[in-house]
């Protein structure tokens, strides 16, 4: 028997919601589809209101349904503080804590913070998921992570920032590049090499073809990938300069690898990164560790690679 205080039927009125159909449901959660269904139905005539659009090829929420599919969201956050506060109780750092972050961070201070959060905290078990910054929002939102390490995270009356910091727009570059040896640079002059750029899932990118569109006219269009691995390779390599932030290549930067020239452009918008939670649902102790851990590696990472640039 499963000990989940969330009613059956809000159980599967998620599951529903995600899936797409009662037949995704059910294999999901290894029942018979006509116990969801019939869950669903039963609901459904206690409210008197259709919970779902039954189509063709699957169903989808209705308004009413999604106020019900947001009701077992936050009930599922608040299961799962519950537990969390009782084992704080009893003396005991002990959960699971969902975090989503960012790309960049998957080679940079992500694998320090598990680390050190596994050596400090060994029952603490984290899962990390890999988004774009209007994923990240709308999972913390949504109620489907605890705690996010976010680019550019939008003012929303619905999230609390822990921790935040504003990261200049700069010119990535090998050791042996010319720019180098600058202690700033402009747009224009950046542009005179080849540039490899992110791809249009992240904000950096967006910003630039929004603020900066003569970037991507001229006769020597940027390279475009969405793996940030190989716009440091290229760097590295000496063949092309990059536009991004200094905690996107965070460790090459604090080794000396890579070299990060502040563009100093009046039109150079900084960009920003943050820990944040949802603000609706109170943060356990576990998901406060865990923050505060993000929190302090993000801020260490940044030191690093800027009292390099300061040698």
């Amino acid at each position: 028997m499963s000990d989940r205080l969330m009613p059956t039927a809000l159980h599967y009125i998620d599951h529903v919601a995600r899936c797409g159909s009662i037949q995704s449901a059910a294999k999901e959660l290894n029942i018979a589809a006509s116990a969801i269904d019939r869950q669903i139905l039963l609901l459904e005539a206690r409210l008197g209101v259709a919970l779902f659009e039954r189509m063709s090829r699957g169903m989808r929420p209705t308004v009413a349904g999604d106020l019900v599919v947001t009701l077992a969201r936050r009930w599922r956050g608040e299961e799962r503080r519950l537990r969390a506060e009782i084992r704080y109780l009893e003396g005991v750092n002990i959960g699971h804590v969902r975090v989503v972050a960012m790309d960049s961070q998957a080679n940079g201070l992500l694998p320090t913070f598990l680390r050190k959060l596994r050596e400090e905290h060994p029952r603490i078990t984290v899962e990390i998921e890999i988004l774009n910054t209007d994923e990240a929002l709308a999972a913390l939102l949504n109620g489907d992570a605890d705690v996010g390490l976010i680019f550019n995270l939008p003012p929303h009356r619905e999230i609390r920032t822990i921790w935040s910091a504003e990261l200049p727009l700069g010119c990535i570059v090998a050791r042996n590049h010319p720019f180098a040896r600058e202690s700033a640079i402009s747009l224009q002059k950046a542009a005179s090499e080849p540039i490899v750029l992110q791809g249009r899932s992240l904000m950096i990118r967006r910003y630039l073809e929004a603020k900066h569109p003569w970037l991507f006219q001229q006769g020597n269009p940027p390279i475009a990938t969405n793996s940030l691995q190989l716009v440091k390779q290229l760097v590295q390599q000496g063949s092309h300069v990059a536009l991004t932030s200094e905690l996107d290549a965070a460790p090459e930067i604090a080794s000396g690898e890579l070299i990060f020239v502040p563009v100093r452009d009046k039109a150079a918008e900084a960009q920003s990164i943050s820990v944040a939670t949802s603000a609706r649902l109170p943060l356990p102790r576990i998901g406060q560790i865990v923050a505060q851990g993000l929190a302090s590696e993000a801020d260490a990472a940044l030191s690093g690679a800027r009292a390099r640039a300061r040698l």
